[in-house]
Parts: structure tokens; C-alpha cells; sequence
């Protein structure tokens, strides 16, 4: 698609910097001159406006990357991967569907690095379920919500807890939680570039970014948008039940839920599990929908 066209590159030896330097020589692009290059590459084949589009949005290829940075894998190798992803979204683009580029490429992104994690890790370690592999890329963030910084093992309501939200057993919690903490000790430091501060110091423009900031807040309504429609499909118990453990700052125990319904907390639970499994279901199915 680029092929006439070189874009920058980290070498296995090269600079950080240099390459981000690089990335914000490219300008960011008004929300109509994206349309035309957009048509020009989906209706002539125009590689010379795939080629804006895909450096246009390197920036937000770096910044989607560092956040994967504490899995102990070279950043350079994941902003790679999340180019190849990056360039994925620019070929199927539709800008006639009214969404910027930036909010449809974050899930071409995001998914690309991902896979290289996964692909990198031992699979046998990780585990290869859908939920262990949320509970790979969720648990730092869910953490972080439930301020569980304890050095070393987690105390044992905090493992319950995450176990109940991620909806995975204890153990895999606590021997995530070991691989994961054990990558962070060691390759979560961070980034120098010469010696002139850390890489957010070049990777942000001097003002804020708002294509970035726009996006985020596309992809914010997306996915309300999506959890909206979902919840129709779940009756009231399981609506009133799934909202008060999983969508509330300060979840409802299964105890007052139990109490409030006259049934066991075992049975909460099972329907909290069962609720969460449809919507997610029902969520991951509208989002494959909108993206075709």
C-alpha cells in the first residue's frame, strides 16, 4: 500500500528518539482533507494518500505502544506491530461512514500489539482462554482501580475481588499477578532518550493533541453506545445485578445483593457471571458489525 513511499523505521540498534523526532515531522491532518485522501485511496487506489493517512497517525501508533511497554518486550517491535496494524485500518477505511480514521485504527492497533504480546509470551503460561487472556491485559488496570499496591502477593480481598470482576479463578490471579509484577521490576523503568528527558517529552506536541483527545472520546461514546444496547438484552434482576457489581466506583457486595433478592450469594454470583457473559458477547458481536 506504501509501497512507493519509505516510512520510518526503528532499527534494532537505532534510537527512540530519533524515530519520534521523525513521526512529528508529519502534520496532523484536518477532518476534510482526511475525507479526500481517505476517497482518493479507497476510489483510485492513490497510495500516495495512504501513505498521509498512515503517517498522519504514527504519533498515535507510539502512544497506543508505550502503554504496552511493562510486558518486557522492545518498544521499537511494538510500535512496529502496531504500524502493520495501523496500515490494516488505513486500507479498509470507509470515510463515508463519519468516523476519523484515528477512532477506527485504535482497534486495528491495539489489537495488533496484543497479538504480538501473546505471540511473544509463552501461551502456556499466559494461558490461551478468552478470559486468561483478559486478565493478561486487564489486570494492572484493575489494580490500579482497586489501589491493590502491595508489593509482592496480593492480600487476599483484593484477589477475590479481581477473581470476581475478571471473572477467573484466584489462582490465575495470584500467578499472573507474579509473572507480571516480575516483568515490571525489571523493564518498567523509564525511557531516556539521549540523556534530554523521557520519550512522552518528544512523542507530545507542545499543545494537546486533539485528534488524540477527539478520539478517545469517539471511542468512549462507541463503546457506551455498545453497553447500552447490550444491557437491553439482559432481563431486570440480571440489568440491576450486573450494574451494581460491575459498573458501580464502589461495586455492591454479593452479600447486600443476596439479602435485597432473598436468594444465596453463591447465586448472585452466578448470575453477575452469567449477565456479564451475554453482555459481552452481545458487545464484542455489535462492535465486529460496525466494523465490517
Amino acid at each position: 500500500m506504501t509501497d512507493k513511499k519509505i516510512l520510518p523505521v526503528i532499527s534494532p540498534d537505532g534510537s527512540l528518539s530519533r524515530y519520534l523526532q521523525d513521526i512529528r515531522k508529519f502534520p496532523m491532518l484536518e477532518k476534510q482533507e482526511e475525507y479526500m485522501l481517505g476517497k482518493a485511496w479507497q476510489e483510485h487506489g492513490d497510495t500516495g494518500a495512504a501513505h498521509q493517512l498512515v503517517t498522519s497517525h504514527l504519533r498515535l501508533v507510539a502512544k497506543i505502544a508505550m502503554g504496552y511497554r511493562g510486558y518486557g518486550l522492545p518498544v521499537g517491535e511494538l510500535i512496529s506491530e502496531g504500524n502493520v496494524g495501523l496500515m490494516k485500518a488505513v486500507k479498509k477505511f470507509d470515510p463515508e461512514r463519519g468516523f476519523r480514521l484515528s477512532t477506527y485504527a485504535m482497534w486495528w492497533i491495539k489489537a495488533s500489539i496484543q497479538e504480538f504480546i501473546l505471540r511473544s509470551w509463552s501461551l502456556v503460561k499466559i494461558g490461551t482462554t478468552a478470559a486468561q487472556k483478559k486478565l493478561f491485559f486487564n489486570l494492572r488496570r484493575v489494580k490500579g482501580q482497586i489501589k491493590a499496591i502491595e508489593e509482592g502477593d496480593m492480600s487476599p480481598e483484593h484477589v477475590e475481588e479481581i477473581s470476581t470482576r475478571l471473572n477467573v479463578s484466584e489462582t490465575e490471579v495470584v500467578n499472573m499477578n507474579r509473572r507480571l509484577t516480575g516483568a515490571d521490576r525489571s523493564l518498567n523503568a523509564p525511557i531516556k532518550m539521549d540523556g534530554e528527558g523521557e520519550w512522552m517529552d518528544w512523542l507530545e506536541d507542545e499543545q494537546p493533541n486533539q485528534e488524540i483527545v477527539h478520539a478517545e472520546k469517539e471511542e468512549l461514546g462507541i463503546r457506551r453506545s455498545l453497553m447500552v444496547e447490550a444491557m437491553k438484552g439482559l432481563n431486570e434482576r440480571e440489568q440491576h445485578i450486573i450494574t451494581e457489581r460491575r459498573l458501580q466506583e464502589k461495586p455492591t457486595t454479593l452479600e447486600e445483593l443476596s439479602i435485597q433478592y432473598n436468594i444465596s450469594r453463591e447465586r448472585v454470583r452466578q448470575i453477575e457471571v452469567r449477565a456479564f457473559e451475554k453482555l459481552q458477547k452481545a458487545m464484542i458481536n455489535a462492535s465486529k458489525e460496525s466494523a465490517n
